[in-house]
């Protein structure tokens, strides 16, 4: 806020001035003063004919103060015009000024004194040896900060930029052109080849190197301030992000991503293929560059862009730790610290192994996710991870009263409050105390005395308390308030609400003339949150009102100690009913307690020893998740006591029990006791809690110092090391913006007030602690941390081999039920086909430990189906013969073949170019017996589910009926028992969009105008981080019950969420793959609509010949409906079959025209793919490269296909996993591939997908679907019943009712907005084209009924389908449910009657009259009463 003086100020104002500045030659003139109300800071803007110096400006600042003591800050700011010329003259000492100002605004910066300088008329240059500390200063924007202080004090627009003070630079620098790419590519020759080459193809070259044009000589610009028509520019910057593609003419696009962390840009070149393909081998993602170009406007990305004419490579900016020897860190958060922490732990770890780091820990809030992906790191970049977390310790051991009697409630108590000038017991005065003796529980005195305070008594707390300077001025000095104060308590029970905050400063005042507390302690704030658990918040106003205590002059001493008697007269009554009736009983009866939600949490740093320590903790966390969560998962020392056997115990940071202890100024005593449960104590650079400045609670940074200074004396004093940790949050100073984003997403007023929690180098640790002395500060950056270091194994956080459930007799159970399923298909001796597939899985399978897998999944199916629901399988675990002949898949992975049901004979003289899987053979009689043969044969590879070498750990994925779902959940736990079943658990992290919602946030509400680019590197910074935890959707973990699931993961449930009634694995279930076996038990709706199609048909879907030819025919055109293509608006039929029913997939059938079911499978493989079809497999085909039996549909078809071409079958294999998994081909594949003369386009072909199905998972889906279109085909009603039932949640009779025509118009609606369509309008769409095909297939519904129709269910009636009551949107299905249970009962007399009978509300009454659903009832009982009594007589 601003705001003019009036005249009259202005001359006060003035005289002072010239009174303290003493220089009547001076003419000073008041531009404006701004009011910030919130910080209580005045800043006054004087103009001056002189520049003052800063040493004057800052006595002025002190003694306008003294003036104008209800001031909290004054803060004088000079504005004088100076020419160029004038600057320049002074500037030394308006550089000195400069580092003075800029420490107040940025206290992290005060090493600016460093850098170097050179004015050159309008520009400032600011020199720095390492590259690093200008990286801090343009990410903190000291130049922007610099360039606007020297506009508002002078008037003059001076440019800053920052340069590194290299004195060999022009030695590194070549000062000539190539003129030919001959020259340069032998000057690049011969700067790079004695140096090695790092991974892969890439080339670690020398700084100067150059790599494109000539070399760069001029300085670089900030890129923040580049502008459309800067022209030709030089910029150093870091790639983030390479893309390169092919374009027309044949030439390449190359866009690099660049930062200088003042902003990014893209520098967009388009290059020859050759030229493309050197140059981009020679840049590095994470590497600093100098680019000359051209600034360009770009109307694709609709900003500027840099054309370069120039590129060379420029000295590395990444901070090196170079001290001979290195120090550990102790105390780091990763991305696992939910939306706290930044960067991943691989690239930590990646960062210690660069820095010659020994070890790493990882100590994340709460919870211990990132430690799979810590120690993977770990163990490739050779780094010892010391596996660990920052604990939230309650002190559930501490009595709630504290120096506890047997007082009674009817003994005296001293109840007190003290207004104090700060929260700072050390250097903050207390103003006023106020207290009230209570005797037989009544106040009987009080005691009310103002202190005179040393200093003057801020802003702010005069504003709070209305105590003014005049108050305290004739008040008595602390000294004689404190004696006549502890004469009134005498021995008497102390009592307060908030009593460690009034007492800590009783006791720090006190202590300097003797004074000591040895009564009993009672803290009213901690018993209201035990005793009064309907309350949220405890501030003592809230509680007072909740109590019906009257509070009339809050923040008063004397009125505040008089309501906080009252609350403690009101908790002994309710202690009192409690049976408590003393003040030891208090102690004994909320020892007992459960909830442990009143206690205050503090942090701990838990470091794990040994794998007993492993255990312990995964323990401490699962029962901090399941047993103690409120807000956070909280541990009781109690408990951590109790498992504490194998981990090693840190105080933690500020918010440790040690360092609040000595914040709150608690005894000698009682730090002695917190010291002596901690194994080794933290201190942290002071910087990392100014935090505690700005709230008041420390008075300055030498007040941290001492406090770090008094943590080590206590380790001295108890023998206790004491290391230097960092709390690191982020790798780097400029990756803070990270973090800040986050924080201000979650509304934290001090985003903006980022500490350094950055990964420190030992050289930046040991300045940090420098005011220790040398020796002390290696001990505890270096020694000490080192020493803990060496304590602890190196422990694996998951054992690396699987560790199955057992179950007795499984192998044996397996291979007979397998070879006598066989026996019973194929005959006696089986077939030697048959024979060598079974025998080749079984000795995979038994051998490797995965029987019991398969019979579990076999009970599961088994009893399903006994319960009357088919259970389709998933994934690739149709590539296994066992698996089918358990009957855990319908899927035969053996080649296509005739087999007969009579006779057994079998025929598997297949030509299987010309029939990909069994159901496309012709029928044929068996040539034994004369009996139809049955067929089947999906020629599938076993090696595709196990590897060629069988040991791959199996996934057994099946899809039960969504109905059927939790039953098969509830099964598992029957045959596993309590505590060895649990959800596979996930973790939520922020996704791409999501982190962009954020940086746009806070962009705009920060005005900050950003380029796409910029915003693009912001996003991938914040992506990535943890959010919440979730469970995998029908993903089971089983422990064997021999073991503990505290020997594998934590266990938690899932978003914290304790009314969930779920359990789930701490760890994302990716990281316990091998280890745990991990069942699939999904809910899916092809086995429910499967389900109802057989109750309502009475048809045993097995029993579907699949290849059917009418329904074959469906997959092509629209025949077997008997309605025309444009009658329904598609040239294929597949409208509500699952897989084929989509846009998407309609339009394959179109492109495609598939006649074959093994098509079926390719194209089921096609849809589910990423970047297999679109721009891959689709332009094959249309452009006649390949046909759909030769493209690649499935990852099966990628090892098949090599191995048919002469590649080794591990060497296909490798391949197939590598494309499937969207990596790609290698150059050492491509090699391999070329030698066998596989085409281009199959090779380009791989290149392109992200992702791809197996043909086991293809071919199950395809089954299910094939069955349903064969019911679409033959039982229309009950299709569509069905469909309607299972798949249209978005169904809205009344618009779907009002006939074909709407329906035909509403779709064209729809269709016209195209892809703008929301997820619901899309789901509406998919219903209206099922219900006009429905519609022109002549079958209709009928109104829906208030007796008749279901409640959720559509049924079949002679004259057309009835929808149920909760297809009225509106109307929910609990509403429909109770509407069928109550008339089951008996009629409705009235709407009035239902309503009170149902209790459904107004607006599913409102629903069911809109649509005449309750026309035949009156509104009221009276009424129907009325007319029935009428009618009667």
């Amino acid at each position: 806020m601003s705001k003019r003086r009036s005249a009259a100020h202005e001359q006060i104002w003035l005289d002072q001035l010239y009174d303290m500045l003493n220089t009547a030659n001076i003419q000073l003139d008041i531009e404006k003063t701004l009011v910030y109300k919130k910080s209580k800071t005045w800043e006054i803007y004087l103009r001056s004919s002189h520049y003052i110096s800063y040493e004057k400006i800052t006595i002025l600042e002190s003694k306008l103060k003294e003036y104008f003591f209800d001031i909290n800050n004054i803060r004088i700011r000079i504005v004088c015009s100076k020419s160029l010329e004038d600057i320049t003259q002074q500037f030394h000492n308006i550089w000195m000024d400069i580092q003075e100002y800029i420490k107040i605004e940025k206290p992290s910066i005060s090493w600016l004194s460093n850098c170097s300088y050179h004015l050159e008329g309008n520009v400032l240059h600011i020199f720095s040896e390492q590259a690093s500390k200008l990286d801090i200063l343009s990410q903190m924007e000291v130049p922007k900060w610099i360039e606007k202080w020297l506009q508002t004090s002078f008037q003059q627009k001076i440019q800053v930029i920052l340069s590194e003070d290299n004195e060999d630079s022009d030695n590194i620098q070549d000062d000539y052109f190539q003129e030919r790419d001959k020259e340069e590519q032998e000057l690049i020759r011969q700067a790079t080849e004695h140096i090695p080459a790092v991974t892969g193809t890439k080339m670690n070259l020398k700084s100067g190197t150059i790599l494109l044009g000539r070399s760069v000589k001029e300085e670089p610009l900030p890129i923040i301030s580049l502008k459309e028509d800067s022209g030709k520019v030089t910029v150093e910057a870091c790639i983030f992000n390479m893309e390169s593609r092919e374009i027309r003419g044949g030439k390449y696009l190359v866009l690099l991503d660049v930062t200088d962390y003042t902003s990014s840009i893209t520098i967009r070149m388009f290059l020859k293929p050759d030229k493309a393909k050197e140059l981009l081998r020679k840049l590095k993602v994470g590497n600093w560059y100098r680019i000359r170009g051209d600034c360009q406007y770009d109307k694709y990305q609709k900003e500027i862009v840099l054309s370069p004419n120039d590129i060379i490579t420029a000295p590395s900016r990444t901070r090196l730790d170079e001290a001979p020897k290195k120090r550990v860190e102790l105390h780091l958060h990763t991305q696992m610290s939910s939306m706290d922490g930044i960067t991943s732990a691989n690239d930590i770890v990646e960062r210690a192994a660069l820095w010659g780091h020994s070890a790493v820990a990882v100590t994340d809030h709460g919870v211990v996710q990132a430690f799979p992906e810590a120690y993977a790191a770990g163990q490739n970049n050779g780094v010892k991870i010391l596996l660990g977390l920052e604990a939230y310790l309650i002190n559930d051991s501490q009595p709630i009263i504290q120096y506890s009697r047997p007082d009674d409630f009817n003994q005296t108590f001293v109840v007190l409050d003290i207004e104090t000038t700060g929260l700072d017991s050390v250097n903050d005065e207390i103003i006023e105390i106020g207290a009230k003796k209570i005797m037989g529980r009544k106040i009987v005195d009080s005691f009310q005395s103002f202190v005179k305070p040393e200093r003057q008594i801020p802003v702010d707390i005069t504003e709070l308390t209305g105590i003014t300077q005049d108050m305290v001025k004739d008040a008595p000095p602390i000294q004689l308030v404190l004696s006549d104060f502890m004469t009134f308590c005498g021995d008497a029970a102390l009592a307060a609400h908030n009593a460690p905050f009034d007492l800590g400063f009783i006791r720090e005042k006190g202590e300097t003339f003797g004074y000591t507390i040895n009564q009993p302690i009672i803290d009213t704030l901690s018993l209201s949150r035990e005793l009064l658990g309907d309350l949220k918040r405890f501030k003592l106003n809230l509680v007072a009102e909740h109590l019906g205590i009257e509070l009339k002059n809050h923040h008063r001493a004397n009125d505040d100690a008089g309501a906080a008697g009252g609350i403690l007269l009101k908790l002994f009554d309710i202690l009192e009913k409690q049976g408590a009736s003393n003040l030891d009983e208090i102690n004994e009866l909320l020892k007992k307690r459960t909830n442990l939600n009143s206690l205050q949490s503090f942090h701990a740093v838990i470091l794990v020893k040994n794998y007993l320590g492993l255990k312990n903790l995964y323990r401490l966390v699962s029962k901090s998740h399941l047993d103690f969560f409120y807000r956070k998962p909280r541990i009781p020392k109690t408990l951590l006591a109790q498992y504490r056997e194998g981990l090693i115990i840190g105080s933690g940071c500020e918010a440790g029990e040690l360092y609040q202890g000595i914040l709150n100024n608690q005894t000698k005593e009682e730090i002695d006791e917190i010291v002596n449960f901690y194994d080794y104590l933290e201190i942290q650079p002071i910087a990392n809690n100014h935090h505690l400045i700005r709230e008041g609670r420390i008075s300055n940074e030498e007040s941290l110092r001492q406090i770090n200074q008094w943590i080590v004396s206590l380790g001295e004093k108890h023998n206790k090391k004491v290391a230097a940790t960092g709390d690191v949050h982020f790798l780097d100073p400029q990756d803070e913006y990270f973090r800040r984003i986050l924080m201000d997403g979650q509304k934290f007023e001090d985003a903006d007030m980022q500490a350094p929690l950055y990964f420190k180098t030992t050289a930046e640790m040991l300045d940090e602690f420098s005011y220790l002395g040398v020796e002390e500060a290696h001990r505890v950056v270096i020694e000490a941390p080192n020493s803990i270091a060496d304590e602890i194994d190196d422990i694996k956080p998951i054992p690396e081999q699987l560790v199955p459930p057992e179950i007795h007799g499984a192998e044996d159970e397996i291979s007979s039920k397998s070879i006598d399923t066989a026996v019973s298909i194929y005959g006696e001796p089986l077939p030697d086909i048959v024979q060598k597939r079974l025998d080749k899985e079984l000795k995979s399978i038994i051998g490797n430990g995965y029987a019991v897998l398969y019979l579990i999944a076999h009970k599961l199916v088994k009893k399903s189906n006994s319960d009357g629901y088919l259970v389709g399988s998933r994934g690739s675990v149709g590539s296994s013969f066992v698996a089918t002949l358990t009957g855990i898949t319908e899927v035969n992975p053996l080649p296509p073949h005739y087999i007969c049901p009579s006779c057994k004979h079998s025929d598997f003289e297949i030509d299987t170019e010309q029939f990909g899987c069994g159901a496309d053979l012709p029928d044929k009689i068996c040539p034994n017996c004369g009996q139809p043969y049955a067929k089947d044969g999906f020629d599938i590879p076993f090696e595709v589910f196990l590897g060629f070498k069988g040991d791959k750990v199996p996934d057994i994925d099946l899809n039960f009926s969504g109905e059927y779902q939790l039953a098969a959940h509830k099964y598992t736990e029957e045959l596993f028992g309590e505590g060895h079943v649990f959800r596979a658990g996930t973790i939520g992290t922020i996704a791409e969009k999501t982190a962009f919602g954020f940086v746009k946030k806070y962009l705009e509400s920060k005005e900050i105008e950003a380029t796409n680019t910029e915003i693009n590197r912001l996003v991938a910074g914040c992506t990535g981080v943890k959010r919440t935890t979730g469970q995998h959707p029908g993903g089971i973990l089983v422990v064997p019950k021999s073991r503990e699931i505290y020997e594998f993961t934590p266990i938690q449930h899932p978003a914290d969420d304790k009314k969930s009634g779920i359990i789930t694995s701490h760890f994302d279930f990716h990281a316990i793959h091998d280890t745990l076996v991990k069942l699939d038990l999904l809910g899916h709706d092809d086995p429910t609509v499967i389900r109802m199609l057989e109750d309502i048909t009475k048809v045993d879907a097995k029993t579907i010949t699949l290849g059917e030819e009418t329904t074959m025919k469906l997959f092509s055109g629209t025949e077997p409906l008997k309605v025309k293509p444009e009658d329904i608006n598609s040239p294929v039929g597949t409208f509500g079959v699952p897989e084929f029913g989509t846009q998407f997939v309609r339009q394959m059938l179109v492109d495609t025209k598939p006649t074959t079911f093994a098509e079926l499978i390719r194209i089921s493989g096609l849809s589910h793919g990423t970047d297999v079809w679109l721009n891959n497999a689709q332009e094959l085909i249309r452009n006649e490269v390949a046909a759909l039996p030769e493209v690649i549909c499935t990852r099966d078809d990628i090892m098949i296909y090599l191995i048919n071409r002469g590649l080794k079958p591990t060497e296909a294999f490798k391949i197939m996993e590598s494309v499937r998994k969207g990596n790609g081909l290698t150059p050492e594949m491509e090699k391999v591939m070329e030698e066998k003369s596989i085409p281009k386009w199959y090779m380009d072909s791989c290149k392109k997908i992200k992702y791809m199905f197996p043909k086991a998972h293809a071919a199950a889906y395809v089954v299910m679907a094939f069955r349903i279109a064969w019911f679409k085909v033959y039982y229309p009603e009950a299709f569509y019943a069905t469909y309607f039932t299972v798949r249209a949640d978005d169904f809205d009779a009344a618009l779907i009712m009002k006939g074909p025509e709407f329906v035909r118009e509403s779709i064209k609606n729809l269709t016209s907005i195209g892809n703008e369509l929301s997820a619901k309008e899309k789901n509406v769409l998919t219903i209206l084209e099922v219900t006009l095909e429905m519609y022109m297939r002549n079958i209709g519904f009928v109104p829906i009924d208030l007796y008749m129709s279901d409640s959720s269910r559509f049924i079949i009636t002679k004259e057309g389908i009835r929808p149920p009551l909760n297809a009225l949107q509106g109307v929910g299905t609990n509403a429909a449910k109770s509407i069928v249970k109550e008339r089951e009962q008996r009629e409705f007399l009235s709407i009035e009657d239902m309503h009170d009978r149902t209790r459904v509300t107004k607006t599913v009454i409102e629903a069911l009259k809109e649509q005449g659903v309750l026309d035949n009832l009156p509104e009221t009982s009276q009424m129907s009463l009325f007319n029935f009594a009428f009618h009667s007589s």
